[in-house]
């Protein structure tokens, strides 16, 4: 694969790592390297861009970003789908190995990781080369370094296997003269096996608390980027979690069993707990938020853990929540961009705990099957649910502020922010509800304070760990001192529902917990993933419902609305497709087809 042979070049590195100012030397990789290695503000410099490849997730479809998810699951439908571009382009079934909207319009993730795992490769070698690496660095500071880049480029891996399955491994920077003939893609498992080994070595550095420098648990507020020893355990946990699953676990086949992802995550999570992590508690003032839930994501995280001790890694992009998945209502406001799908909606329990809507009696789920044992009134839909949807979901007569001023959120037709009866409309919802996550409401024209995504978040562990959980021994089993279900009440506790019954057989659980997770990682990038690691894809994907509300004097009448189809529930939207172009240079270099499945 040429590509990939520029990307593992050393000689490309230098010049890619520094301007041709900064670097006044011959065009020798030996020398420059040195030349990098042998002073100190440069070493930091390269040791910097080699961690600087985490997402910088955006509502704003630009080239530097990776998209935010929620419209391209069953999260939300977007109000851009009749125009053309990624989204119209993702709903019709576009994609082909030449052509992905998503790599198109945002970042291509296989030459943009692979780029870092170049970088993270170079630096690698050539600090531990005493012929190179002249200067003499802090010892302390030195192995942070290096274990920081060793899990960048864990996570980097992470991000591609997610993506694409199995990839080629590679540890060390491509020569000029590398045989590509040699190269194989590697399995998920292989991948899985590198990933967690990248992370064990990291850790093995001794902890500097209390320093500066080095591999820490806590960083200081201004050192923001660096990586801690926390991200080291999230990331090994996501990666056992998804290797256990349907789509990575070669049939079952797979080393990495439940009862493995359970005792890599139960590690992870007592790690962190033990380092001071919990789930964020801090009750907001309420004219700024309803509640907890709330707060959390519109509070940026502080790496000191002063307050936010929930958060281990967030993206490094300020959303724009207000406009790009705002309320026509706000002055400056552009889309309205991913609007929350009715299928979410009706996941939201009653703050009893009990579930309002158990399935739906057809196809198109226009007719809900309604849970008669539960306080539900559909004439009165959001009245007493889960603190969550009021935090994340702005319905009709939601309260929104703008100027201080408390105005009401009308998704009825003709309403200030009602269904418009033109889809060329982006401004307006498609599904009559609007994103309220992340939404802090002093954002507008002038102030931007809206939320970041949390790329890894303690709430996260707990759920891994009770999905490995009760898949190895079932919900109310101890493993390694919890069981899944205990794991699964911290977090409802947080936000004040109901703890989960006990009792409940496996099934009963799994539908109880696949509902939990997706109420509580909502809008995080989790969902996306998470139906095609569990291949449900056909079941959710192909089309979202919304609601029509239609105001009749003082009252309101509610009519379900199916969303136009999408053709990205095929089984081949599994995985992302690879580059026909690099494929077809890896056949010919390996005489194997690279491609994956369908494509």
């Amino acid at each position: 694969m040429k590509k990939i042979a520029k990307l593992f070049t050393a000689i490309a590195v230098v010049f890619t790592a520094f301007s041709c100012a900064d670097l006044d030397i011959d065009n020798d990789g030996r020398v420059a390297m040195q030349d990098i290695f042998g002073r100190y503000e440069r070493t930091v410099s390269y040791y910097s861009n080699c961690i600087n490849y985490m997402p910088k997730v955006s509502l704003d479809y630009g080239t530097s970003v990776m998209p935010f998810l929620a419209s391209f699951c069953d999260e939300a439908h977007d109000a851009s789908d009749a125009q053309s571009g990624i989204v119209s382009d993702w709903y019709k079934g576009y994609t082909t190995p030449e052509y992905n909207p998503m790599t198109s319009y945002c970042m291509d993730p296989w030459s943009h990781y692979f780029e870092g795992i170049r970088r993270c490769n170079t630096f690698l070698i050539n600090i531990n080369d005493p012929k190179v690496a002249t200067y003499h660095f802090d010892v302390v500071e030195k192995n942070g370094w290096i274990a920081q880049v060793r899990v960048a480029r864990a996570f980097y891996y992470l991000q591609l296997v997610k993506l694409y399955g199995g990839v080629p491994l590679m540890d060390t920077p491509y020569e000029v003269t590398h045989d590509f003939s040699s190269d194989r893609r590697a399995t998920f498992e292989e991948c899985a096996d590198f990933i967690i080994s990248e992370c064990e070595e990291a850790l093995k550095t001794a902890e500097s608390e209390g320093s500066t420098v080095g591999f820490r648990w806590q960083i200081d507020d201004g050192q923001r980027g660096q990586l801690t020893r926390a991200v080291a355990y999230a990331i090994e946990s996501e990666t056992a979690l998804y290797a256990a699953s349907p789509l990575f676990n070669g049939g079952g086949n797979s080393s990495y069993t439940w009862e493995k992802a359970a005792q890599i995550t139960k590690n992870a999570l007592d790690q962190c707990l033990s380092h001071g992590l919990e789930l964020y508690s801090i009750v907001p003032d309420p004219t700024l938020a309803q509640n907890v839930y709330e707060n959390y994501f519109i509070t940026r995280s502080d790496p000191s853990r002063s307050m936010d001790k929930e958060t281990i890694l967030e993206s490094t992009k300020r959303l724009a929540i207000w406009k790009y998945a705002g309320t026509p209502m706000q002055e400056g406001m552009e889309l309205a961009g991913s609007c929350p799908s009715q299928e979410l909606v009706d996941c939201y329990e009653m703050i009893d705990g009990t579930q309002p809507i158990l399935g739906y009696q057809d196809a198109e789920h226009l007719r809900p099957i309604l849970n008669t044992a539960s306080s539900y009134d559909p004439e009165y839909p959001y009245e007493n649910r889960d603190p969550r949807f009021y935090a994340s979901i702005y319905y009709n007569g939601a309260t929104r502020y703008l100027d201080n001023t408390a105005k009401k959120v009308e998704t009825y037709v003709g309403g200030n922010c009602g269904i418009s009866e033109k889809v060329t409309d982006v401004r307006y919802t498609r599904t009559g509800y609007y994103l309220r996550k992340y939404n802090n409401y002093k954002s507008n024209t002038s102030t931007s304070a809206d939320g970041f995504v949390r790329i890894f978040r303690l709430a996260e562990l707990y759920l891994n760990f009770a999905e490995a959980a009760y898949q190895s021994a079932g919900p109310d089993v101890e493993v390694s001192g919890m069981t899944a279900r205990e794991a699964v009440n911290k977090v409802r506790e947080r936000v004040g529902m109901p703890a989960l019954p006990e009792g409940l057989t496996k099934d009963q659980f799994e539908i109880r917990y696949r509902n939990e997770r997706r109420v509580e990682l909502a809008f995080e990038g989790h969902r996306y993933f998470d139906v095609r690691r569990w291949k449900i894809l056909s079941e959710t994907d192909g089309f979202v419902t919304g609601m029509k509300i239609t105001r009749s004097g003082n009252g309101f009448s509610y009519e379900r609305i199916k969303l136009p189809s999408r053709s990205t529930s095929a089984e081949k939207y599994l995985l992302y497709p690879i580059k026909q172009s690099e494929v077809s240079k890896m056949q010919k270099f390996t005489g194997e087809n690279w491609q994956n499945p369908n494509w």
